[in-house]
């Protein structure tokens, strides 16, 4: 098991919460691993019934299994909710960027290339948990962009089981790097107000995401809930 550190001061239960599902979704703790109460009780400096309060709500958010008189597991990646999840994305993000394309104003311009900055200076360095933040930043400001500031909490909202698979996808540089070029693309495509442009990258770069993500499904089969398709399989289209 993986160690968490010992707290110098108390946590709260949405600060432990927010810590063990962090580790959850970066693979710290891999499908399958058993979570102890008092282990984690000890470790935080915290009684066991916070920590229970804890596990309950990352097992609302499918990220824990707790087997009653057995113990707490970390919950297999739901493939069903990765497939869905990335659904939502294609079809709610290929319309928000039109609309991101279409738009005015010099602010639009200042804050995508200030990402792509960022961004270039976080492959430069092999940051692979800083690059996942700041493709968030960029698909979230291209929300805003395009005028609906809440849809992107929407889709947070439903895509844990997706980050989880994400996050595997982030051991590879030249992975990060493609991203990377696919964003330039599509920022391009934004700033000069190509609508049409806009979407065909936007649909390409989330299905080139999709097909990756696919890949790693079978390369970690033993990580899923349900079975991913069998290699040279058809996934199902929305995946």
């Amino acid at each position: 098991m993986v160690v968490v550190p010992k707290a110098e001061s108390r946590w709260s239960v949405s600060q432990v919460y927010d810590d063990l599902s962090g580790r959850i979704l970066k693979g710290e703790f891999r499908p399958g691993e058993a979570l102890s109460e008092i282990k984690m009780a000890a470790h935080y400096g915290l009684s066991r019934t916070p920590i229970r309060q804890a596990f309950h709500r990352l097992s609302v958010e499918g990220l824990l299994s707790i087997v009653p008189q057995v113990g707490s597991f970390v919950a297999p990646i739901q493939l069903s909710a990765v497939r869905d999840a990335q659904f939502v994305r294609q079809t709610v993000e290929c319309r928000a960027v039109r609309s991101a394309a279409l738009a005015t104003g010099d602010e639009k311009e200042r804050v995508l290339n200030g990402l792509l900055k960022e961004q270039a200076g976080i492959i430069s360095r092999h940051d692979h948990y800083g690059f996942f933040s700041s493709d968030e930043d960029l698909h979230r400001a291209l929300m805003l962009i395009a005028g609906h500031p809440h849809v992107w909490d929407f889709i947070l909202s439903m895509k844990t089981q997706l980050d989880r698979l994400r996050y595997l996808s982030l051991e590879s540089q030249d992975w990060l790097e493609m991203i990377f070029h696919q964003h330039e693309q599509l920022v391009k495509c934004v700033l000069a107000h190509d609508a049409d442009g806009a979407v065909a990258l936007m649909e390409t770069h989330l299905h080139s995401a999709s097909l990756a993500l696919e890949k790693i499904a079978v390369d970690h089969a033993e990580f899923f809930e349900d079975s991913p398709p069998p290699p040279g399989g058809t996934p199902p289209k929305s995946f």
